[in-house]
């Protein structure tokens, strides 16, 4: 199987796009928090605009399926892997841009500009508005696609305009009055591939601002787990309450399945002790289902978006 993907027409074609690295059959555990993912057929690397038009394009043509990978938190890749492409943002996707406006700021960021670099360059300059986003673990696109919020503040609040392409490669850009943002999600069309976002913030002072993060960081340390893989918040609050308290009040906290655990610290974690798999991940998120809608009639949503192929599919 992995050789005749190799010797493909569209392996071949794909290897010859300037701005494009390919591999075949690649493992995606070390490319996702949680250190957990089989192979995906075709691990497409796009530098530059023109390189990611070009894939988009033949994947099209071929009716090859295709998701994008940030930084891999909140998402949780099958052992069996992903068929189809995995393209990954690289290069110009990682660029920054600063426009100073009077008491405003207006900032172009690549999709592939890992969140948590950004708040910390903005709060060195003494940007304000993205502290609450100090340790959410993904990469700019990734946090707009997902309308990833924490601390009574989401990426809506700042987002002015974003830039993507069709899944057949064609430019996008979306003002902020044409979204439509939810709790979690962004509502961009199936197939929407984001590559800028432009945000607004606030002038400010830097000392300030850098209190701020530091605060937050602080706070996140004290209430999330560190020193083992996870994929960040496994469920989404339901309305009027925490999934990890109502995780916990199940006394699922603790709770094991083969590698990998419900946290002890947040119950809203999963982690990764170390060889975990995929599928005992999904046993312990379908445990707290279970229990918490026996015992408190809440339905639970994941959060984290599973990819690839499953046993029960």
């Amino acid at each position: 199987m992995t050789e005749a993907i190799s010797e493909s027409p569209l392996a071949r074609e794909l290897k010859q796009i300037p701005g494009v690295k390919l591999k075949i059959a690649e493992p995606l555990a070390r490319y996702t928090s949680m250190k957990i993912g089989g192979p995906a057929d075709y691990f497409i690397e796009a530098a530059h605009d023109m390189a990611l038009t070009v894939v988009l394009r033949a994947l099209e043509r071929c009716r090859i399926e295709f998701c994008l990978l940030g930084n891999g938190s909140n998402v949780l890749v099958s052992d069996r892997g992903v068929r189809g492409a995995v393209i990954r943002l690289s290069g110009d996707f990682k660029r920054l841009e600063w426009r100073e406006e009077a008491a405003e700021v207006q900032a172009r960021v690549g999709a592939a500009y890992a969140v948590t670099q950004l708040v910390r360059e903005a709060a060195r300059k003494g940007y304000a508005g993205l502290e609450f986003a100090e340790g959410i673990p993904g990469t700019v696109g990734g946090a707009l696609f997902m309308n990833a919020g924490a601390y009574g503040s989401e990426f809506e609040k700042i987002v002015v305009r974003v830039e993507g392409m069709t899944r057949g490669g064609e430019p996008l850009e979306f003002l902020r009055h044409e979204m439509k943002f939810g709790y979690r999600d962004s509502h961009l069309p199936a197939g929407t591939a984001v590559t800028r976002v432009e945000m607004r913030l606030q002038r400010s002072e830097m000392v300030g601002v850098g209190a701020a993060v530091r605060r937050l960081t602080e706070r996140r340390k004290s209430s999330q787990p560190s020193g083992f893989p996870n994929s960040g918040s496994m469920f989404r609050n339901p309305p009027g309450d925490f999934a990890g308290r109502l995780i916990e009040a199940a006394g699922l906290k603790g709770k094991r399945i083969g590698q990998c655990q419900i946290s002890e610290r947040h119950a809203n974690f999963f982690i990764n002790l170390g060889g975990g798999a995929a599928l005992e991940v999904r046993q312990l998120m379908e445990l707290a289902r279970a229990e918490v809608r026996r015992r408190f009639g809440v339905e639970l949503a994941a959060e984290v978006k599973l990819l690839g192929e499953w046993p029960d599919e």
